[in-house]
């Protein structure tokens, strides 16, 4: 598991200092919730003043801090009971922001295992919940969270996700090296799929990123 950025070593004083980065690095960058330190009012309060921005919910970051996908994880993590946070899996568009490639989402998207039950979920607020099969390697665990790998991110993204919002996630996460999402094998894994009808949706999703023209030098 990721290791959780540190406590502030002095916590700032609302209304007066702003806590700072600590230099690049999102190692180096505090995520503040509600607990011990400050309430939600509090934090709501410096958000208001400037001295903090808010990430998700009920996590706020430094100004100008760069979000890791931890720390929006880590955010995301807020939102979701502890009592099920183990159970879940954040997928689709949820993901796609987790890993920097879509907006912020209105609600959470969670993902349970067939193997679980789903019907216990069903009064949980702020989420939608989808009941799916997973592979060994189709979660990674970050910022205290359960998320869907890049690649399972795509694949659903493609599959599940109206036109509009999945073609800009899936250029994002084609688009960075460093998630591992390559066109071919995003294929291979759509083609792979016995779902029929999101197949076919999702291929014609692709074949709209490969017809897409080339921008101008």
């Amino acid at each position: 598991m990721v290791p959780m950025p540190r406590a502030p070593a002095a916590p700032p004083v609302p209304g007066r200092h702003a806590p700072g980065p600590r230099g690049p690095g999102p190692g180096n960058c505090e995520l503040y919730s509600p607990g011990a330190l400050f309430s939600w009012p509090e934090l709501q309060a410096m958000a208001a003043d400037g001295v903090l921005t808010q990430l998700y919910q009920r996590g706020y970051l430094p100004p100008g801090a760069d979000a890791s996908p931890q720390l929006r994880a880590r955010a995301a993590s807020l939102a979701v009971a502890p009592a099920i946070r183990q159970r879940v899996v954040a997928g689709r568009m949820t993901a796609a922001w987790i890993y920097g490639c879509a907006t912020e989402p209105d609600r959470l998207a969670l993902l349970v295992d067939a193997n679980r039950r789903i019907s216990s979920l069903r009064s949980v607020r702020g989420c939608t919940f989808h009941e799916v099969r997973l592979g060994p390697f189709d979660v990674v665990s970050m910022g205290g969270l359960m998320v869907s790998s890049p690649l399972r991110t795509a694949v659903d993204v493609a599959m599940h996700v109206d036109e509009e919002r999945a073609l800009p996630a899936l250029r994002a996460l084609l688009a960075r090296p460093e998630l591992g999402v390559r066109l071919r094998l995003l294929r291979l894994a759509v083609d792979a799929s016995p779902r029929v009808p999101h197949k076919r949706a999702a291929l014609a999703k692709l074949a709209a990123l490969v017809a897409e023209p080339a921008a101008p030098d």
